[in-house]
């Protein structure tokens, strides 16, 4: 993650009024199945290509500031691992990076724009992972997100992944402070997430 305290691009979007929000203005609402908002979007999930090395980085960058990240006690890079890219009339509206790690398929870094938040876009590829995992014939994916990231872990425990592992202080230790994150909770510890693979 990059070290800057401010993120330059918004990381969600306010189904009320439509403005993107940096990640520490976005606050979360509960609401009733009823009030979801799901956007008809076309979409189609693919595996990257070298032609797509410049969105990647775009999204990477507008998503986490460069194209490395630190989970699990290591550094991932976003453009030497498998890409599966989400793509709205030929443009790059969703990534998942996958790399293996210690016999699990790992996803280094799920990223959707704002726009394209809410529309299924980061659920099919998330289930796009979970079917690479099986091509491979790998038991378990995982992923880490950060605890202020509280739509990050609703979503994945929506999916199924289920808590495993907290590196208390992980965070705290990369930056040498508790750096504010969403909502302005301070950014301290890795959640790390799992879920099963099981053939359908």
């Amino acid at each position: 993650m990059t070290d800057d305290l401010e993120m330059p691009f918004p990381q969600y979007r306010c189904p009320a009024c439509r403005t993107d929000l940096p990640l520490n203005e976005a606050r979360m609402t509960v609401t009733c199945a009823g009030h979801e908002i799901h956007e008809g979007v076309q979409f189609e999930v693919r595996e990257a290509t070298p032609a797509d090395r410049h969105d990647i980085e775009e999204i990477c960058d507008r998503a986490w500031g460069e194209t490395e990240v630190d989970a699990f006690d290591r550094t991932f890079d976003v453009l030497a691992a498998q890409n599966l890219i989400a793509v709205v009339d030929d443009k790059l509206v969703g990534l998942i990076s996958l790399a293996l790690d210690r016999g699990d398929l790992t996803i280094v870094l799920l990223s959707v724009y704002p726009e394209y938040q809410g529309s299924g876009v980061g659920a099919a590829l998330v289930e796009a992972a979970i079917a690479q995992a099986q091509n491979k014939r790998l038991t378990t994916v995982k992923v880490a997100t950060t605890n202020d990231d509280i739509p990050a872990l609703y979503f994945y425990q929506r999916r199924g992944f289920v808590i495993f592992d907290v590196a208390s202080g992980a965070l705290v230790e990369h930056h040498g402070s508790a750096v504010p994150g969403f909502a302005d909770i301070p950014v301290r510890d890795e959640i790390r997430l799992r879920r099963p693979v099981c053939d359908s």
